[in-house]
């Protein structure tokens, strides 16, 4: 053990508070590491770097442990003025991010605590501002930052943080999040989550008018308040100019499924239907059909058959690919179950899978699983079907 006696009671503050709000951060995100790569995906479109969109996934890997390392590093104290380094430019690469999407309004939920704790662009902007205040203390202080360990010992603990870290977004992304912070969690009722409850109270706007006097050309700007308590709109010399400007003033209740809606070939809206089936059902999602597993989807299907003959049961397939597309890999591939259609945003936030399964009765989320990991006929008939 080395002697911390010369640290500073503030440093030491410092680098508490920061390392374990990045390993924090870092887990929330590594929980769910195909999520923080969609995000990642949006940063790239909107930043005209597309070429990296391929590796989305990958660099949300790499973040999310570096967060976790370079806290955990912290607070032993090992390779102090590498990981000083490291934490100022992680959090200026992280700072950029926020702060672009607050300014340009383009990324409005920037994936800092995952879905776990969402913050709008500003709050994320501030948020990194505070911690970089508190990193740039400990950069100046860097060779001030001493271990708690020897140094051999501190490398050893430093490479098993660095293979639990990148072994954890491996686990996740092959096994579902260890914890499901999205409204489609196991427990959760989801035509419950798609509705308003009654008196809730809807979002406020303010509107900002723009007014011109007719035989003076005077131009003043109002409030909606104003502009009604001033009865301006009376006075027949004085006339709007353009649209009124719409302002968020105060957010109101929103429903935590906002955007699911499912048709099939022709059109038709089912999602009530399909949500609603009073017994036990299956619904296989499958986003994107052209980086689907197909043969997962052939183990699925064989279940579905044998749940249908068995129980009859029903199953059906989401996806956000073409009729047409989905027809035709149906019929390649000879599945049983039905095909319905929704936007691909929701879908990939229903499960974090290629395809994933859902097990439902009454629109309840009973059982949801990743194909690497989804129950044999015999498994599933067990544990649901025969209770």
């Amino acid at each position: 053990m080395k002697n911390n006696n010369s640290t500073p009671w503030w440093l030491w503050a410092c680098r508490i508070f920061v390392g374990l709000l990045f390993i924090f951060s870092g887990l929330v995100k590594i929980n769910d590491p195909l999520g923080f790569s969609y995000k990642l995906e949006e940063y790239f479109e909107v930043l005209h770097i597309t070429f990296f969109v391929p590796y989305a996934l990958s660099i949300a890997i790499i973040l999310c442990s570096l967060e976790m390392i370079l806290g955990f590093a912290l607070l032993i104290g090992v390779r102090s003025v590498r990981v000083a380094w490291g934490l100022l430019l992680l959090i200026i690469f992280f700072a950029f991010l926020t702060f672009y999407s607050a300014y340009f309004k383009v990324v409005q939920t920037c994936g800092c605590f995952g879905d776990a704790i969402p913050l709008t662009p500003w709050q994320s902007f501030s948020k990194d501002l505070f911690l970089l205040l508190l990193i740039i203390v400990l950069f100046k202080n860097r060779k001030r930052i001493l271990p708690v360990v020897t140094a051999k010992t501190g490398d050893r603990l430093l490479l098993v943080a660095t293979i639990v870290s990148v072994g954890l977004g491996l686990y996740t992304y092959n096994f579902l999040p260890v914890i499901d912070f999205l409204a489609y969690n196991v427990g959760a009722n989801i035509p419950d989550e798609m509705k308003t409850p009654p008196g809730a109270k809807p979002d406020e706007y303010e509107l900002t008018y723009t007014l011109k006097n007719k035989k003076t050309h005077a131009t003043k700007v109002m409030n909606n308040t104003e502009y009604m308590s001033s009865k301006i709109w009376k006075d027949n010399d004085w006339s709007v100019v353009g649209n009124p400007d719409s302002r968020l003033v105060k957010k109101g209740f929103a429903p935590k499924i906002q955007d699911l809606n499912i048709s099939d070939a022709q059109g038709t809206n089912y999602t009530k239907e399909l949500f609603s089936n009073p017994y036990l059902n299956l619904v296989i999602v499958a986003y994107d059909l052209r980086n689907t597993d197909a043969d997962a989807l052939g183990r699925l299907n064989a279940i579905a058959i044998n749940l249908q003959n068995d129980y009859h049961a029903r199953t059906v397939m989401l996806t956000s690919n073409s009729a047409q597309s989905a027809e035709a890999f149906s019929k390649l591939h000879h599945l049983a179950f039905e095909i319905f259609y929704g936007d691909e945003v929701p879908l990939k936030t229903i499960v974090r899978a290629n395809p994933g399964i859902l097990l439902l009765k009454n629109g309840t989320v009973i059982a949801k699983w990743h194909y690497h990991s989804m129950p044999t006929y015999d498994e599933l008939v067990k544990e649901y079907f025969r209770k």
